[in-house]
């Protein structure tokens, strides 16, 4: 729970009495290497902060998953637009490896908003990171080749990348697992 203190008191001033609210909703969950942590179709209950771990989101496929997102220790977490719609996701989350989350549930959050001065900016936070991070990986699909999107993830995360298997970073990427291999050739 001290990363997650930390991480709000870089942002915001939050007081002794509001921080006692927001910490007695969290919900420490300790989650082991490869658990889904959200089903395609059930509902995303939980807002979470990764305190330690790494998270995937996927469609998941007949043939081959396709990843289109991770989330590491230090950031939020959540299948976002099934939270706030509290309406079925259409894709599933799971973790990479072992993971600390530290979660709220939606009621909870809600009544965190009514309850402290600074609940609402915690929210709006956290929801401009989820944002942020959406529009900067369809700019990258859009405006940047493969290889500069491995380059910019390896850059982002370098001693995270070793712990996610290489079809998924082929897959977030938007190529083969061949062709990744081809790429991480002519760089190395």
């Amino acid at each position: 729970m001290i990363e997650i203190k930390k991480y709000f008191q870089k942002l915001v001033d939050i007081s002794e009495k509001d921080w006692n609210i927001f910490s007695s909703k969290l919900k420490k969950r300790e989650i082991s290497k490869k658990t889904t942590l959200l089903k395609l179709g059930e509902i995303e209950n939980y807002l979470s902060f990764i305190e330690e771990g790494i998270v995937r989101f996927y469609i998941p496929r007949e043939i081959e998953d396709f990843t289109f997102g991770f989330a590491f220790a230090s950031n939020f977490v959540s299948a976002y637009d099934s939270f706030i719609t509290q309406k079925p996701s259409n894709y599933q989350v799971e973790t990479l490896s072992n993971t600390i989350l530290w979660s709220v549930s939606y009621k909870d959050l809600q009544q965190i908003y009514n309850q402290t001065h600074v609940g609402n900016k915690i929210g709006r936070l956290a929801s401009e990171e989820l944002f942020l991070k959406k529009s900067k990986r369809e700019l990258s699909l859009l405006n940047e080749s493969a290889e500069q999107r491995y380059l910019n993830l390896f850059l982002e995360q370098p001693h995270l990348l070793q712990h996610i298997p290489l079809k998924y970073i082929a897959s977030y990427i938007g190529i083969t697992p061949q062709a990744l291999s081809r790429i991480r050739k002519r760089i190395s």
